[in-house]
């Protein structure tokens, strides 16, 4: 299997690269699709887990992997619609998911594509980090990373836009921590 991947690295990444730009394509041209996407991301367990996508793209990006950090993108996008539609729903949460909806389908200008534009430039700096096998590069990234999301959504959305702190926080501290683990680990057995 580890030699079918390491051939078909680059045609595996393109791809998943291209089911992501698919995902991201209907999920902004098709109403209802969204619609779904966003009911079922009212389930808070996407919330947690699409943090958790940033240490296997950090070891892919270590191991230099091209299919491993297109795959995990893929799984980081889609990760929003895994989980049922919650049977109860915190009326913060849903709030704050139809602010992102609305703002989303509101009129694009040069301000919100450059503020868009920081989600691929933050996957690029956080791939470069790990792919140059910076340590410390890697980790501001992801906590920068973290720290606009939170910024961008209080300041945004106002008072709902809290309701990302609890899962932003742990999936910071989680990031990081296993981050660091895993760095370290990868860079002691090259010593070995």
């Amino acid at each position: 299997m580890k030699e079918f991947i390491s051939k078909y690295d680059k045609s595996l990444a393109l791809i998943f690269g291209l089911l992501t730009i698919s995902f991201i394509v209907t999920a902004m041209t098709s109403e209802t699709f969204l619609s779904w996407v966003f009911e079922r991301h009212q389930n808070q367990m996407s919330w947690f887990i699409r943090p958790v996508f940033l240490i296997p793209f950090c070891l892919f990006a270590y191991k230099r992997s091209w299919s491993g950090i297109s795959i995990t993108i893929f799984c980081l996008f889609t990760s929003m619609f895994w989980f049922s539609k919650p049977e109860t729903i915190n009326i913060q949460i849903s709030s704050f998911l139809e602010f992102e909806k609305t703002w989303l389908h509101a009129q694009w200008n040069y301000k919100k594509l450059l503020l868009i534009l920081t989600i691929p430039i933050s996957l690029f700096a956080l791939g470069l980090a790990f792919w140059k096998r910076s340590l410390l590069m890697g980790l501001g990234v992801v906590a920068l990373m973290a720290t606009g999301k939170i910024v961008w959504s209080i300041y945004n959305a106002g008072e709902v836009g809290k309701s990302i702190l609890i899962p932003a926080m742990i999936g910071l501290v989680l990031c990081v921590t296993l981050i660091y683990y895993e760095f370290r680990r990868l860079e002691n057995n090259k010593k070995l």
